[in-house]
């Protein structure tokens, strides 16, 4: 067995040991849900070392003692700290294509009598997920102004949340949007280099901070679910476990999305494997 990485002290402002990491580690698996190996001990020292320095506290003693015996509002910034929030518009577009060409008239067909339509992007960072389904409904859906769609946008990581419902992003953010897509459904933000998500997509929309390891606020049922590079943050048995909960909430016609380096290898679940990393609920 290799040893675990080491940080040089050399080169950190403040004494990391083991001690502290495999705190932290079984702390953000508690609270969280998140499995962290000793690969990503520079990552948490990296994050948490600006944590110190915002809090003015002297090094990693005193900011475990904080999360440890009076964390308040500091378990939250600890979470969103370790959290990773990588994601772009219509990323991984091999999952919007079959959502317009596959799953949405489905969805249109089942849902008839209702003109009910509900999606969760579970996990949804700085927004650009639940926009691009957004965008891809009221692309896909006839007379979609008719219909009760909804789509509910979650995170654990409640700053990412918040910049998420602002709507509003750097140019340079747009690079997986056609050019028709921008001028349908984006507008100025009001600053040179930004724009900002037209209102007919945002009100689509709801964002909320989420924390999928605790009890859910609603029972579904949802026609599709996103939960894309989420759980590969989660050991195996956490895994299975969300699966079978997403298995509860879905409808009897719905799919589920997740990750290009995730998998539901060896999870008794609801759903079967009809493309990459496309799952919808057996049929029998």
């Amino acid at each position: 067995m290799s040893a675990a990485p080491q940080l040089n002290p050399a080169t950190h402002e403040y004494d990391f040991h083991d001690g502290h990491f495999n705190l932290l580690r079984k702390l953000v698996a508690e609270h969280a849900g998140i499995a962290l190996n000793d690969s990503k001990r520079e990552l948490v020292y990296g994050r948490l070392a600006r944590r110190i320095r915002a809090l003015k506290l002297s090094g990693f003693d005193d900011y475990c003692r904080l999360l440890e015996n009076d964390p308040g509002e500091e378990m939250i910034e600890f979470i969103n700290a370790i959290t990773t929030n990588l994601t772009a518009f219509f990323r991984e577009v091999h999952h919007f294509e079959f959502l317009a060409d596959t799953a949405i008239p489905e969805f249109v067909k089942a849902n008839a009598a209702s003109r009910r339509l509900r999606i969760w992007s579970a996990g949804c960072s700085t927004g650009e997920e639940p926009y691009s389904i957004a965008m891809t409904l009221l692309e896909s859906v006839p007379d979609a102004a008719r219909w009760d769609i909804r789509i509910l946008a979650t995170d654990i990581d409640s700053n990412v949340v918040a910049t998420a419902s602002a709507g509003v992003y750097a140019e340079s953010r747009l690079q997986g949007v056609s050019d028709e897509r921008r001028r349908r459904w984006f507008t100025g933000a009001g600053k040179p280099g930004y724009v900002q998500v037209k209102p007919e997509v945002a009100e689509l929309i709801r964002f909320a901070p989420l924390n999928l390891m605790h009890e859910w606020p609603f029972q579904g049922p949802f026609d599709a679910i996103f939960c894309r590079n989420v759980v590969i943050y989660f050991d195996k048995p956490t895994q299975h476990a969300l699966f079978q909960r997403y298995g509860n909430i879905i409808a009897p016609h719905g799919y589920l999305f997740i990750g290009h380096s995730e998998s539901m290898f060896g999870a008794q679940t609801a759903f079967e494997l009809i493309g990459r990393t496309t799952y919808r609920v057996q049929r029998g």
